[in-house]
């Protein structure tokens, strides 16, 4: 009898340190730095979480996190969220993690946006909205009227940087959040004082500095062609801005703007329309507010880019230096693209 009981107890033992051992030892069986999973409903969400990690097959030993929750009773108190796997972790510190419903920021990473429904997209994939909530909230001006901004010019809101917020995050927290950032943004450097002195509101620096950022990438044209547009507003010249003809029409792919895309009766068409567009057409780096902030003083009404496709750009003060310059980039353009049509074929 006592040989059973100690084969008994030596069983117990050995099982004891067995489990302890895969709850203490690293759990996870991913590559990546972290890994995540959902809780959207804490009514049901044993079942699924437990089901999810299995299939995903987040962790070595799935069996031993659903004894330990089980035993623990880890699930009680559980609060909906997106939840943060880190690799090299222990199934205790997951439990634990679960247990304690220690909810993961997440990162919103903001760069260049044009639409709303990048936007969206964005949002939808890193938080628990979905893409239309986000849509309807931006385009409700009830919504956003209390940031002083309406359905065009929303974006204005955004400085392109990175937001942490956690999952289940509403959508005013998440603007909230942006329109702080802005505040702290415009206070700085002088920028409230240096957007007054070129007679332009923070909205309409914005907006024009979005039309800058589309047009180059390359900082020293950036402030010429910013001083250009600013001397066009002055004169109250249209801006005839080609990339406000691609937003206008929702196709960013276009290579050439043609005559007939000059009619189309978009408000963001400025080659119709004189002054700035309603809304920015794309969410503009800060460095480039800020270039438009700090434009030189030039006699330039014109650019365009030169035919060696370096992506520069040829300045003039007056139409006829620009339409030789014009001229000379348009054949080498027909040429360019009479030869790839020809490859093509």
């Amino acid at each position: 009898m006592k040989s059973l009981f100690r084969l008994i107890f030596i069983g117990f033992i050995t099982i004891a340190l067995a489990f302890s051992w895969l709850l203490f030892t690293d759990g996870t069986r991913f590559n990546e730095k972290s890994s995540y999973f959902f809780i959207a409903d804490s009514s049901s969400a044993k079942e699924l979480v437990l089901a999810d990690i299995k299939q995903s097959k987040l962790l070595k030993y799935p069996l031993i996190l659903e004894l330990y929750v089980n035993l623990t009773g880890a699930w009680d108190h559980l609060k909906p969220g997106k939840y943060e796997i880190k690799k090299g972790q222990s199934i205790m510190r997951i439990a634990r993690t679960i247990s304690l419903g220690r909810i993961a920021e997440m990162k919103l990473v903001i760069n260049h946006i044009r639409t709303k429904e990048e936007f969206a997209k964005l949002i939808s994939k890193n938080f628990s909205p979905d893409s239309n909530q986000v849509m309807t909230f931006l385009n409700s001006p009830d919504s956003i009227q209390q940031w002083n901004v309406d359905t065009s010019n929303v974006f204005t809101l955004i400085i392109p940087n990175t937001y942490s917020f956690y999952w289940n995050v509403s959508l005013n927290k998440i603007l909230e959040k942006l329109a702080d950032a802005n505040t702290s943004f415009w206070n700085k450097n002088d920028r409230k004082a240096k957007a007054a002195a070129l007679h332009l509101t923070e909205k309409q620096v914005y907006i024009l500095a979005s039309i800058v950022d589309e047009e180059t990438n390359y900082e020293s044209d950036k402030y010429k062609i910013a001083s250009v547009y600013i001397n066009r507003l002055n004169k109250q010249m249209p801006l005839q801005a080609c990339p406000t003809i691609k937003y206008a029409m929702k196709d960013f792919t276009l290579t050439r703007i043609y005559e007939k895309y000059l009619t189309n009766p978009s408000p963001y068409n400025t080659y119709k329309h004189k002054g700035l567009p309603p809304g920015p057409i794309c969410t503009p780096m800060p460095k480039t507010i800020d270039i438009v902030l700090d434009a030189p003083k030039t006699n330039y009404l014109f650019f365009v880019a030169k035919s060696d496709f370096s992506g520069y750009h040829h300045f003039s003060s007056n139409f006829t230096e620009h339409n030789t310059y014009a001229k000379e980039y348009q054949k080498t353009l027909d040429i360019y693209m009479a030869e790839k049509q020809k490859k093509g074929n």
